[in-house]
Formats: structure tokens, C-alpha cells, sequence
């Protein structure tokens, strides 16, 4: 198995998509206030040309498996950024690959300045919410950012 994570390009846009709206709809949260339906789900590669962004794709075989990123989202304070858009497909699970990327986005996020790292999720997302708090996050208990997202009800913060 070979494993690649590289910056999102924009023939990606697609592929990324169609993995975010299929996992939403797999942990029944294909739901308005929810980035399923986000135009900005389909033209990630633009989005993430944002200063103090960026976002990755992961490769299993050369086939486009997930990805993630961080964003300065409206709201936060300025050494703080948001861990946004963890989506892997099925084949993509239990290998270590979540880890993998949002440990680069640890690092990245060091890098470009930000001290700390939040994010936003719904408990259906039964996977991801196990997976973050392994890696030191803690739980808010209310919203840090203006994300737009109302239909997330569980907030974390890590210190980087």
C-alpha cells in the first residue's frame, strides 16, 4: 500500500468533494448547516488559496481517499485556525491516514504562526470525535468561530 498526502490541485476539486457530501450522507448528516451544502465543498482548491491556508489530499494507491485542512475562519482569534474538512472514504479508515493528516496540519499550522488549533463536529460523526480527542483536543462548550456551520453541536480546542 502506498501512502501520499500533497496540497489539494484543482482537478481534485471533484474527487474531494464527492467524499465529503458520501461520508455526511454515510454518518447521517447530510444536513443543512453542515458543509454538504456549502458551494465552497465543490471548489476547495479556491477556497484554500486564502492566506494562512491550506488544504491536503491523501493518496492510497494513487487514488484520492480524503484529505483535511486549516483555515482562519471568521471569528477566530489571530494565532488560532480551524482543522476543517477530515473527510476519509471507507478504504481509507483504520490505516492511520486521519492521523497522518491531521498531523501535517499540526505542523503546518505551527509553521504559519497559529498556537492553537479548534474545530467543529456533530456526535454522528462517530469515528472522528475518538480520533481527536486521542490527540489532545478538548471540548468547548460553546462555538469559538463564525463558521456558518449551525448543525455542528460539539467544539475543540488544542494547544500546538
Amino acid at each position: 500500500m502506498n501512502i501520499s498526502i500533497r496540497n489539494i490541485e484543482k482537478e481534485d476539486n471533484q474527487a474531494i468533494a464527492k467524499i465529503i457530501r458520501n461520508t455526511l450522507e454515510e454518518f447521517d448528516s447530510a444536513v443543512p448547516g453542515t458543509v454538504y451544502f456549502d458551494a465552497s465543498t465543490d471548489h476547495l482548491f479556491e477556497l484554500f488559496q486564502h492566506d494562512r491556508s491550506v488544504y491536503f489530499v491523501a493518496f492510497v494507491d494513487e487514488k484520492l481517499v480524503g484529505g483535511s485542512g486549516i483555515f482562519p475562519t471568521d471569528g477566530l482569534p489571530p494565532k488560532v485556525c480551524e482543522l476543517v474538512k477530515l473527510y476519509l472514504s471507507p478504504e481509507a479508515r483504520g490505516i492511520g491516514l486521519g492521523i497522518r493528516l491531521i498531523q501535517k496540519c499540526f505542523e503546518t499550522a505551527k509553521e504559519m504562526g497559529y498556537e492553537k488549533i479548534y474545530l467543529e463536529t456533530r456526535e454522528k460523526m462517530k469515528m472522528a470525535v475518538p480520533l481527536y480527542e486521542k490527540l489532545g483536543f478538548a471540548y468547548l462548550e460553546k462555538p469559538l468561530a463564525n463558521s456558518g456551520h449551525h448543525s455542528t453541536n460539539i467544539w475543540m480546542i488544542k494547544d500546538l
